[in-house]
């Protein structure tokens, strides 16, 4: 039968090639005369590899390759130089090499669900023209720092891995509108998710998260998904006065960071020659008490948060717990801040 449908397809010099479930255990390397193919379908067979043949498609806009049995992806796709829709969930796929995204500049849309990734190249920021990325039911421990530049990425599916952590640099994926991290052991949300001015549906369900960042609330959230989590309660508990001893480099990062407010400072124009001094300031925090910048020495701190009407959310959570800082035990024992101290679990 896919004989039968590939001399067809050559003699029609066909743009679309349907050979969904036809039991193929290879693809035959005269696929790569259709060179006029836009569309190939090759879903649900046995396929381990792809001939060197398949480089002559460069016309080919979609590819499916899903439910086979693929260890990698093939990186004869990187030829594919029109392609903008790959389907390569249900594999078994542990791999995905640089060079492949080095190669896929047009593509949009890319499924690598329902496989064995542990890691995701850093090279995946050459895909800089994908608007929509899945990698759910992985066995991703990471993601690199660099899926930051994706900046035409609408959608991040990143469900059912091993997460523990995300970079602080997602925040930089202007176009986000969905993040999709349910089923992860993620402990917390970067900050850096306060810079997604378009998130619109954000799903955490299921990880290990107790308080959300204090950006959260900037969010233009719709959809909010977050059952499962063991987050905290609005019980106040007893805590213990302490005095802190700041380091002399927090204390003179402190300094700094009082007096460059103004305009006029000195100190503000003098650090423009210590390119250095002006990246360890930048990771800055700010006191939600005395809005004083700091940088390490800190007391997390959590206040509660009614979720506003217009957001669906999927628990019966009323309250949300949202995760700020101060910058000493004075600050936390003033009166009416209404924040509670996070206790040790």
């Amino acid at each position: 039968m896919a004989d039968h449908l590939l001399l067809r397809a050559l003699q029609g010099k066909a743009k679309t090639l349907n050979l969904n479930g036809k039991h193929l255990q290879r693809v035959p390397r005269v696929l790569g005369q259709l060179v006029q193919l836009q569309v190939l379908q090759l879903k649900n067979n046995r396929i381990t590899e792809l001939p060197e043949e398949i480089a002559n498609l460069c016309r080919l806009t979609a590819l499916n390759l899903g439910n086979n049995a693929l260890e990698k992806v093939p990186e004869q796709l990187q030829h594919l130089i029109s392609l903008q829709k790959l389907h390569l969930f249900g594999n078994m796929i542990a791999t995905l090499s640089p060079d492949v995204c080095a190669g896929l500049e047009s593509l949009t849309f890319l499924n690598l669900n329902n496989n064995m990734l542990q890691s995701i190249p850093p090279e995946i920021y050459r895909l800089q023209s994908l608007g929509y990325l899945s990698l759910n039911n992985n066995q991703l421990e990471s993601v690199p720092k660099q899926i930051g530049l994706l900046r035409n990425l609408s959608e991040l599916h990143l469900a059912g891995n091993q997460l523990k952590t995300l970079p602080e640099e997602l925040g930089y994926m202007i176009s986000l509108s969905k993040l999709c991290l349910s089923r992860n052991h993620l402990l917390d949300l970067p900050e850096g998710l306060g810079k997604l001015k378009h998130l619109k549906i954000l799903d955490v369900a299921g990880n290990q998260i107790r308080s959300f960042p204090s950006a959260i609330e900037q969010l233009p959230l719709e959809e909010f998904y977050c059952e499962e989590n063991p987050l905290l309660q609005k019980q106040p508990v007893p805590s213990i006065h302490e005095e802190e001893i700041l380091s002399l480099a927090e204390i003179t990062a402190r300094y700094i960071l009082k007096h460059i407010k103004s305009p006029d400072s000195i100190l503000r124009i003098q650090m423009k020659l210590y390119p250095e001094a002006r990246t360890i300031l930048s990771h800055k925090n700010v006191c939600a008490v005395c809005g004083q910048g700091f940088l390490n020495m800190w007391l997390e701190c959590v206040k509660f948060v009614a979720k506003t009407k217009k957001i669906r959310i999927s628990t019966n959570v009323h309250l949300l717990p949202i995760r700020v800082f101060l910058c000493s035990y004075k600050c936390f024992n003033q009166e009416d801040h209404g924040l509670f101290g996070v206790a040790v679990p």
